[in-house]
């Protein structure tokens, strides 16, 4: 089977593909300037505009589905003619002999070169305490042998009208709290440590790093953290596919947006220098509140001298802080991260006046600086409450995952206009994480996360799980 690898054409060329990619993206940017419209129309008192007949989709009609492997049932709410598949449960078998780790998270689908066949590499946000649970992995490929978290990838195929799940296996293994990350443009996925606790917490290794996941690795990948790129609470990263720099999101109440710039595009391992945004001609900019939609301000970009400070365990905000005394700017729990058309769209999960979340666009200007706005602020949690994952649908618009804790968690559609909709929701409060589209369009893959800690299998606990939804994409506006 053809595999997109990581080897040196791909890496060589992955920055003549951007453009293609960038372009690919405009419709990204087109649904962000619908948030801004929103944004405006929601102060002038149109909060409940909601999106006629549900973005075309109609009324969302109950269906159950059971996975085969394990026999757990899930219900969902869909659109008529749409349907799902359960499988990839916590703690079902893999092909290597390993079982599924807890916590299902970010996630993202790659080609593999065949019509039809897709890989999806998954994180798994397990909190156990060292050497709970079920270490993940090999010994052998373990980064810390007291770990339960890491990666795992599945393959999954399409025939005859519907997805098929083909097998999974671990390819990360040793690390904690795998809460997401990001692919890039070369065929892997990086996945984000969101913690930086170490050996001073009763680990083996330290922690709050990423760490890359080729798509095409077979079995375990070789687990190098990637230290250059900072030792903090990560969240998600984008990949500007242009440039190569590498942008980060830190999921923090007190939290800063960053960007890696490699010394070798496309080989994160060789290094580079870590960079904190700042508002320029402004000292310490607080973008959390009082903020108008639409207004840009122009940003430059301060120096990170030790990414991998000493003191980070006892101090998450050590890296945080170098930028800070530097005049970098604070951000309220930036999670989710997209590029698009030359421009990194970045959630403030808990951002904005009413503390519901905040979208931003940052657009590089050059290599020192460029703009960044605020293209949505939500008004209300009935309209959109805490954002977090966001992903591009087939017909150009977005699909949002909420993290909150409200009853019937759900992903949510973004038209153009601005008007937001339910797609898909559950009864129960574990969150949607890791959406993404098959490479054709055919199929949202996502995760519902599950419990986070606890002994793998125990019948008490909550499994994470792997969702595919698939259906008439084009009868909506997705």
């Amino acid at each position: 089977m053809a595999i997109t690898t990581i080897g040196g054409s791909n890496r060589r060329s992955f920055l003549r593909r951007g453009a293609t990619a960038a372009g690919a993206s405009l419709f990204a940017v087109a649904a962000m300037e619908g948030l801004s419209i929103r944004a405006a129309n929601a102060k002038d008192g149109e909060k409940d505009r909601g999106c006629p007949d549900n973005g075309g989709y109609g009324e969302l009609r109950e269906r159950t589905r059971t996975d085969p492997e394990t026999g757990f049932s899930q219900t969902l709410w869909l659109p008529e003619d749409f349907d799902f598949k359960v499988f990839a449960v916590a703690a079902s078998p893999m092909r290597d002999g390993n079982r599924t780790p807890l916590a299902h998270d970010g996630m993202a689908c790659f080609p593999t070169g065949r019509r039809g066949e897709w890989r999806l590499v998954r994180n798994h946000e397990e909190r156990n305490d060292p050497g709970a649970g079920v270490p993940a992995g090999s010994i052998a490929r373990r980064y810390d042998e007291l770990a339960g978290g890491g990666t795992t990838t599945m393959s999954v195929r399409w025939d005859r009208g519907q997805p098929h799940f083909t097998e999974a296996w671990q390819s990360l293994s040793g690390t904690i709290v795998n809460c997401a990350g990001g692919p890039t443009p070369w065929g892997s996925w990086l996945s984000c440590e969101e913690t930086t606790a170490g050996t001073g917490a009763g680990w083996a290794a330290e922690h709050g790093y990423v760490f890359e996941v080729p798509s095409a690795e077979e079995g375990e990948a070789v687990p190098v953290p990637l230290k250059a790129m900072g030792r903090f609470v990560h969240e998600a990263v984008a990949v500007d596919p242009r440039s190569g720099v590498v942008y980060e999101t830190e999921d923090q109440n007190t939290a800063g947006f960053y960007r890696f710039l490699p010394n070798v595009p496309g080989d994160l391992a060789e290094g580079g220098q870590l960079q904190m945004l700042k508002i320029a001609d402004e000292w310490n900019y607080d973008t959390r509140t009082g903020q108008r939609s639409g207004k840009g301000l122009y940003v430059e970009w301060v120096d990170i001298d030790d990414p991998d400070p000493a003191d980070a365990e006892e101090d998450p905000l050590a890296v945080f802080n170098q930028g800070w005394a530097r005049g970098a700017a604070v951000f309220g729990r930036l999670e989710g991260c997209f590029y698009g058309d030359g421009a990194v769209y970045i959630a403030s999960t808990s951002g904005g006046d009413e503390g519901e979340g905040q979208l931003w666009e940052y657009r590089p200007r050059g290599h020192k600086g460029g703009t960044i706005k605020l293209v949505f602020e939500s008004p209300d949690a009935a309209l959109l409450s805490y954002p977090d994952n966001i992903t591009v649908s087939p017909g150009g618009n977005l699909i949002l995952c909420e993290d909150t804790s409200r009853d019937l968690p759900a992903m949510r559609g973004l038209t153009r206009d601005g008007e937001i909709f339910p797609l898909v929701y559950h009864e129960g409060r574990t969150e949607w994480c890791g959406a993404t589209f098959s490479p054709d369009g055919k199929v949202l893959f996502a995760n519902m996360q599950g419990a986070t800690r606890g002994e793998l299998g125990d019948p008490a606990l909550e499994p994470g799980r792997t969702i595919a939804i698939w259906g008439p994409w084009s009868m909506g506006v997705l």
